[in-house]
């Protein structure tokens, strides 16, 4: 469809932020005006409490209008891609973030040529000064890792330039990279992409499936060389601008954002390698239900099932996500509705729309969902899923100050997931109908196989990557394949056969360029089974300590977040406890199956 054909109830409401582009224009020019005079504050911040207090409420008076503006552009740019308006407001406010952060370099140095205990003198003449305080205390944890002001001015202005290699690799593999053509189910000759290899790494076909893997790899393979100097270039400059920042190595500088412990990290890799056995214990059973003598990597993500046929309208979808998110209590299920009645979300695909899904938005906008709605059950997965996030962003919000409203990403991924384990769970206690347990079963399987293993595997593939380049070592494509193949053979185990091809895999993963990401999907999913597992066993106290997670924002850091949820996750026992929902998962399949 295009855009203009939807209706406007089934499109998110911009007008709550401007109502026309005009207006928008406008703002953007009095931010860009707004940025530029915040370095007139230069060299100034700690001549007196009077400056400082006057510079941080301005600082955070243009982030947010910045954020406003921003917003506007992103939301109008990813609902119609090939617009050429919003392709323009799009960029220009890409110009306006880095214009922020050039303009703003200044203020980490120059504070920290003072100390805390000054600041903290001005807030005896400045009252208002100490509603800023998590601010200041976050630029005094970096003290150490800070540079002079010319060289984070300098840093500043190379920013765009030394994330040349992700953008070299976004344009190579979304736009040049040709994979060429497979046979469809009928025969028909199809062209493969990575959008379309899903449908087809997943067809009842076996002949389908073993035609897209290895068309799909050769295709990396053609310009592997271009891909590992692209990777290489990324984790160099990470692992430069580590040591420059004075951090022991990449993943350090990384985790420090978040205040995050490296063993949180490797606990994650060790609880996972130590439990492999129930990610065989699935392998086994994908290979009896497919029936095939040898199992390959082309069939592991086959469908075990007869594809679900049952479609539900938007309507029935909303009604099924409001009633599985009961256990979250009255006043979460009202707010919640609100996504619904105020307009939160671009529902229906349309024509140059961004594909997938997401939650987005600011402090003085709604949080924003954007669906491609299709009416199946992985649809419904996906509200639900996005809601949650869009339910943890409107809390946060509710509930903070605009300093410290933003929660981490280390904890974005909680309360999605939450919803996501308790929409499969409402499901399967109100069917009775075989292909729907099973279907929701299996979506609750590759959930886990998906996030607690596969991700783990990244983070396990990116680690020791980067600790080659931190030794000095080169990234050649031979070294990456065969790191990757060796990862692939542990975590798939002597069941499954590990075709050679999967070696170039890698190569199609951009997560790597997004510096030590994937492992905060495996403790996510992890924390939220372990929540879920609370509040649905009626432990004391479990749901009310939930809600006031959601609440925190950016108030605390991330880990002290999660332990207001009752979740210790540098416990191993919290990935353990996902490993035995993934186990029971299984056996419950396997159960249904039989009967």
């Amino acid at each position: 469809m295009l855009r203009k054909d939807i209706r406007n109830e089934d499109k998110w409401d911009l007008e709550v932020l401007y109502k026309t582009d005009k207006d928008w224009e406008n703002d953007y020019k009095l931010v860009q005006k707004e940025i530029r005079s915040l370095k007139d504050y230069k060299d100034k911040l700690l001549t007196s409490s009077k400056l400082l207090k006057e510079f941080v409420v301005k600082y955070f008076e243009v982030e947010r209008k910045l954020e406003k503006v921003y917003y506007y552009a992103h939301l109008n740019y990813d609902s119609e891609t090939m617009n050429d308006k919003y392709q323009e407001m799009d960029g220009k406010v890409s110009n306006l973030l880095h214009e922020m952060s050039v303009n703003t370099s200044f203020v980490s140095p120059e504070l920290l040529s003072g100390t805390y205990d000054k600041v903290k003198e001005f807030y005896k003449e400045e009252k208002e000064l100490e509603e800023y305080d998590r601010f200041f205390k976050e630029i005094y944890r970096y003290k150490d890792h800070t540079l002079s002001k010319a060289e984070e001015s300098i840093l500043s202005s190379l920013s765009k330039s030394l994330s040349l290699s992700e953008e070299i690799y976004e344009k190579l593999t979304d736009t040049d990279l040709e994979l060429g053509n497979i046979h469809d189910e009928d025969g028909n000759v199809v062209k493969l992409t990575d959008s379309n290899y899903n449908k087809y790494i997943s067809s009842s076909d076996r002949r389908v499936r073993e035609e897209a893997f290895h068309t799909m790899y050769e295709g990396y393979r053609s310009v592997i060389n271009t891909t590992s100097t692209t990777l290489y270039g990324d984790v160099l400059t990470n692992v430069e601008i580590a040591k420059l920042r004075k951090y022991n190595s990449a993943i350090e500088a990384s985790l420090y954002s978040d205040n995050v412990d490296l063993k949180i990290y490797d606990n994650l890799i060790k609880t996972v390698n130590d439990n492999l056995d129930v990610l065989f214990k699935y392998y086994d059973l994908r290979k009896k239900v497919l029936n095939v003598d040898e199992l390959h990597l082309y069939d592991i993500y086959a469908n075990l099932i007869s594809k679900e046929n049952k479609d539900y309208t938007f309507n029935e979808a909303k009604d099924i996500v409001l009633e599985a998110i009961k256990p979250l209590g009255d006043e979460y299920v009202n707010d919640a509705k609100k996504a619904f009645s105020e307009r939160w979300m671009d529902i229906y695909p349309n024509k140059s729309k961004r594909s997938g899904a997401y939650s987005s938005g600011g402090y003085d906008t709604y949080p924003y969902m954007l669906l491609n709605y299709e009416g199946k059950l992985n649809n419904v997965s996906t509200l639900i899923h996005e809601l949650g996030h869009s339910m943890h962003s409107f809390y946060s919000k509710k509930n903070n100050k605009f300093q410290d409203y933003n929660y981490e990403i280390f904890v974005a991924e909680v309360a999605s997931t939450v919803n996501e384990v308790l929409l499969c769970k409402y499901l399967l206690k109100n069917t009775d109908d075989k292909n729907t347990k099973l279907s929701i079963l299996n979506k609750l399987m590759e959930l886990f196989k998906g996030t607690i293993y596969r991700q783990t595997m990244f983070a396990e593939f990116e680690k020791t990557i980067y600790e080659l380049v931190e030794k000095d070592e080169v990234l050649t494509k031979e070294t990456l394949c065969k790191i990757y193949y060796d990862l692939n053979k542990r975590y798939f185990g002597k069941n499954v056969v590990v075709d050679e091809d999967i070696k170039y895999e890698w190569s199609r993963i951009p997560h790597f360029y997004y510096d030590f990401y994937v492992y905060k999907y495996a403790t996510g999913l992890s924390c939220a089974c372990y929540i879920v597992n609370n509040i649905l066993s009626g432990k004391k106290d479990a749901k009310e300590n939930y809600l006031k997670f959601l609440s925190l924002g950016g108030s605390m850091y991330p880990v002290d977040e999660l332990k207001v949820a009752g979740v210790d996750v540098e416990s191993p026992e919290v990935i353990k406890s996902a490993i035995k929902m993934f186990d029971e998962t299984i056996d419950e399949f396997i159960k249904v199956y039989n009967s």
